[in-house]
């Protein structure tokens, strides 16, 4: 959508600003369809007036956001093609069903998709993802506890683990570092016992990935496919990939 009023314009900076806490200003310009000079000039009015803080590469919300400037960053890269991801990955869901959304940026995308009447319960240990529900009060959010790691703004471990204990949700959107016809990578031991909890606690469960994913490398193999019912991505996978999800009955849905 084309912002042509600089109200419109600034108005929808500072809400991006407080959504996310740091915002590119190549994202700035892709989104509000002006040029790099216009939002600068946006920006630099927005700080004069104290609403936000000029930093290199964008702009950031005066006050902290729980999630970092990094995982932003991570959030920028195939913005659109996550975007459309997350969309496809909550278009059925039911309003007030029960959803566990992994860790990282495309699932996080498809947490900002979900209608602003869903009154469901999120059940997560992604920090950026309890911030977004409860900016927008989205439903009941359910927090995993344990050891935050940085690197995702998530928490896991063996607490994180043991809070999966008893619980029980209709679908898991997942997401993964990397996948091939063995299954599906993530990039640390550390993040793998957390998911594979998130997975038996599931009775659907639905990995998100873009297509980089399909040549990306990662060392740790999470799981086979036989244990993904759906794989919600922006472009067919490879063939050989292909004819190992269909023998493994795992269901792909491209989203457009």
């Amino acid at each position: 959508m084309r912002y042509d009023s600089a109200p419109d314009r600034r108005r929808s900076i500072l809400d991006a600003v407080e959504e996310a806490g740091f915002v590119s200003v190549t994202e700035l310009t892709r989104r509000l369809g002006v040029s790099d000079m216009t939002v600068r000039r946006d920006l630099r009015k927005l700080a004069e007036s104290g609403g936000v803080r000029i930093v290199h590469g964008g702009v950031s919300a005066l006050r902290p956001a729980l999630h970092s400037p990094e995982f932003t960053g991570r959030a920028d890269e195939n913005a659109d093609a996550k975007r459309a991801i997350g969309e496809a990955a909550v278009r059925g869901l039911p309003a007030t069903g029960t959803v566990a959304v992994d860790a990282g940026t495309t699932t996080y995308a498809a947490v900002q998709a979900l209608a602003d009447d869903f009154r469901g319960t999120l059940v997560t240990h992604s920090v950026p993802v309890m911030q977004l529900a409860l900016t927008r009060d989205l439903g009941r959010v359910v927090g995993l506890g344990g050891e935050l790691l940085a690197e995702s703004q998530a928490f896991v471990g063996p607490r994180t683990v043991e809070a999966t204990a008893g619980l029980r949700v209709g679908t898991l959107l997942l997401g993964a570092a990397a996948a091939d016809e063995r299954g599906i990578y993530v990039s640390t031991d550390n993040e793998r016992p957390t998911k594979l909890a998130l997975m038996d606690i599931a009775e659907r469960v639905v990995l998100l990935v873009d297509a980089t994913k399909f040549s990306a490398p990662a060392p740790v193999l999470l799981c086979a496919w036989d244990r993904i019912t759906e794989v919600v991505t922006d472009t067919t996978p490879p063939p050989a990939l292909t004819e190992r999800l269909q023998a493994a009955g795992t269901r792909v849905r491209l989203a457009r």
